[in-house]
């Protein structure tokens, strides 16, 4: 992992981002399936994309060693067939995460709990307005499916950024 942070910043670092855990631990159980957390605007499919979002209330984490987060997992996949394709991957990474807790991810940890709080849907756009500003519909012929989750990740034995 390289960074442009000073070293010493560097060496506080107890968590890895959400987002560095999932894209070491999706893509090796989804061969053949691009995994990112952002798309690119050249983008070709299938496409799983994993970012952490906002959540409610209070954090259920531990600062000394858990990490609680809602993750968003959006699975594209093109026609022909896309809409069930997109539908059928969603479910490849709900097994993927439920068979990954407690697989330890070097520096990054590992899922200790992994909770679906809403299942797989299909949506039109190319990611979910909350409010008066709506996004580009997706391009003819491409699905996108949504799915949330919470999970808990226990931080790695080793820094990420050890010195």
């Amino acid at each position: 992992m390289t960074s442009g942070l000073p070293p010493e910043v560097l060496a506080l670092i107890e968590m890895s981002p959400v987002e560095d855990l999932l894209l070491d631990l999706l893509p090796t159980r989804l061969p053949g399936i691009e995994v990112k957390s952002l798309i690119a605007d050249a983008q070709t499919f299938p496409l799983v994309t994993a970012r952490r979002s906002g959540n409610f209330g209070d954090w259920n984490g531990d600062p000394r060693f858990l990490d609680a987060a809602r993750i968003t997992v959006h699975t594209f996949c093109s026609d022909p067939n896309g809409d069930e394709d997109a539908a059928l991957l969603a479910e490849a990474v709900r097994v993927v995460l439920r068979d990954a807790v407690n697989v330890v991810v070097p520096g990054r940890g590992h899922i200790t709990k992994v909770k679906m709080t809403s299942a797989p849907r299909r949506v039109t756009d190319w990611a979910t307005a909350t409010g008066p500003v709506q996004y580009a519909d997706l391009p003819t012929g491409t699905w996108r499916y949504e799915t949330l989750y919470d999970i808990a990740i226990k931080k790695s034995l080793t820094r990420p950024f050890a010195t």
